[in-house]
C-alpha cells in the first residue's frame, strides 16, 4: 500500500521535511520505488518535493 494514500495525504509538501527523510537513505539518496512501495505518480511528486526542499536548503544534497 502506498504511504500517501493510506495516509490520506494528497500533496508532497516539500516543507515537511519529516515525511521526506522517511524516503532517503542515511547518506541522502532517494529511495526506489520498488522498495518503498510508492505508486509511480507519487514517486514522481516526491523527488520533486525533495529537489525543491534541497534546493530552499531544508534538506542535505549530501550526508557524509
Amino acid at each position: 500500500q502506498d504511504f500517501f494514500s493510506s495516509n490520506n495525504i494528497k500533496h508532497i509538501d516539500y516543507k515537511d521535511v519529516t515525511v521526506l527523510k522517511q524516503f532517503l537513505n542515511p547518506s541522502g539518496r532517494l529511495i526506489s520505488r520498488k522498495r518503498n512501495g510508492l505508486t509511480a505518480k507519487n514517486q514522481r511528486n516526491l523527488s520533486n518535493a525533495v529537489k525543491r526542499s534541497r534546493i530552499m536548503g531544508l534538506l542535505p544534497f549530501v550526508v557524509r
